[in-house]
């Protein structure tokens, strides 16, 4: 069998539907992550993946300009969460692998601290602000997901590299999110099976 070479990530058939019916503006960032904990809690009930969403949205005017949700079950890609996917769908839309070129100010808004894969695809993208519902050991508590070995001083490196970290912005909610999918039959996908 020849190698593969490429391969596609896109979000799923409920999200891409319901897209041109998400807000264009979101001014607060209480409004913006009302909706990433709305589409992280959907994600989940249509068994596409894990319990995570995240949006990238321009400071300056509030305007949306990606949405993205865990897609790792249904594209088959360990690598297919959410950040990466709002991520790489800004950089899609806008052009460029810098979101931060030409002094634009881009907020990443997820409802958790990043994992450790997401960490580093959120240093790396360019945005000005990573805003968070929390960062505490109750994700994996309540879901039983691994995310991987964070250095605990994760919030000073990133504004050590000029991204502003707001945190517990709807914490609550995004624990009631991680709370039904913990106590669901939801397949909880670590490697290795653990």
């Amino acid at each position: 069998m020849p190698i593969a070479t490429s391969f596609t990530m896109t979000l799923p058939t409920w999200l891409v539907d319901e897209a041109d019916e998400l807000p264009a503006v979101l001014p607060t960032l209480e409004e913006r992550m009302a909706l990433v904990n709305r589409l992280a809690d959907r994600n989940w009930r249509e068994g596409n993946g894990g319990p995570f969403a995240a949006i990238v949205v321009d400071d300056a005017t509030g305007e949306l300009v990606s949405a993205g949700v865990n897609v790792v079950l249904s594209t088959e890609k360990s690598s297919g969460h959410a950040e990466v996917m709002a991520l790489g769908l800004a950089q899609q839309r806008l052009g460029r692998w810098d979101l931060g070129a030409d002094g634009a100010t881009l907020s990443l808004v997820v409802n958790w601290r990043p994992c450790v894969q997401c960490y580093g695809a959120t240093m790396w993208s360019g945005v000005r602000s990573l805003v968070v519902a929390g960062s505490g050991p109750e994700l994996e508590e309540l879901s039983g997901f691994d995310e991987g070995p964070m250095v605990a001083d994760w919030a000073e490196q990133f504004e050590a590299r000029g991204i502003r970290v707001t945190q517990n912005v709807g914490r609550d909610e995004a624990l009631e999110v991680y709370r039904a999918y913990g106590s669901s039959d939801a397949l909880v996908y670590n490697a290795r099976g653990e």
